[in-house]
């Protein structure tokens, strides 16, 4: 028996097998590769999330802690600002409801607003904690008008005239 032409016919046959399969190895290992560089990179875009998802946290806590109101008043007074008196309203026929009055505290100046530990400014002794009013020793009536500089909400606006009202 020639043994010849059937190993020549099983050639081809052998060498298209063993590139079929030398391509899906080297497919699988591209494939494998790229998956590999994607997990890589999903856990390094998971590791960012979680920063900044923390990072989001401390900013809310803060915005929560500067947004409480002893510290909106804190930070009030310091820029000069003083409680309201008695607010009149307007209806809309025009009639006064309540009657207008002026602020009664005397705002702090900043360089004379010390700053406890907290950084809260401290209170005169004997005063409870959150009270407002005029402090000690100083003139009601030395309360700047609404629309001065130490309104920083009216700062150079007119007065407007309420009908009905008593000037100030």
């Amino acid at each position: 028996m020639p043994s010849g032409p059937s190993t020549a016919a099983r050639t081809p046959f052998v060498l298209l097998v063993v590139l079929l399969l030398g391509g899906g190895l080297i497919t699988l290992l591209l494939l494998n590769s790229s998956l590999n560089h994607g997990s890589f990179e999903l856990s390094e875009l998971k590791k960012r999330t979680t920063e900044l998802t923390d990072e989001e946290q401390e900013l809310r806590r803060e915005v929560d802690g500067r947004s409480a109101p002893d510290a909106l008043e804190r930070r009030a007074r310091q820029l000069g600002m003083v409680p309201g008196g008695s607010p009149a309203f307007l209806d809309p026929d025009g009639a006064v409801r309540g009657k207008p009055s002026r602020a009664t505290a005397q705002p702090l100046p900043p360089s004379a607003a010390p700053e406890t530990a907290a950084g809260a400014p401290s209170a005169a002794p004997g005063t409870p904690p959150g009270a407002v009013g005029t402090p000690p020793g100083a003139d009601p009536a030395a309360v700047p008008p609404p629309g001065t500089a130490t309104d920083p909400q009216t700062a150079g606006r007119q007065p407007v005239p309420v009908p009905g009202a008593v000037p100030g």
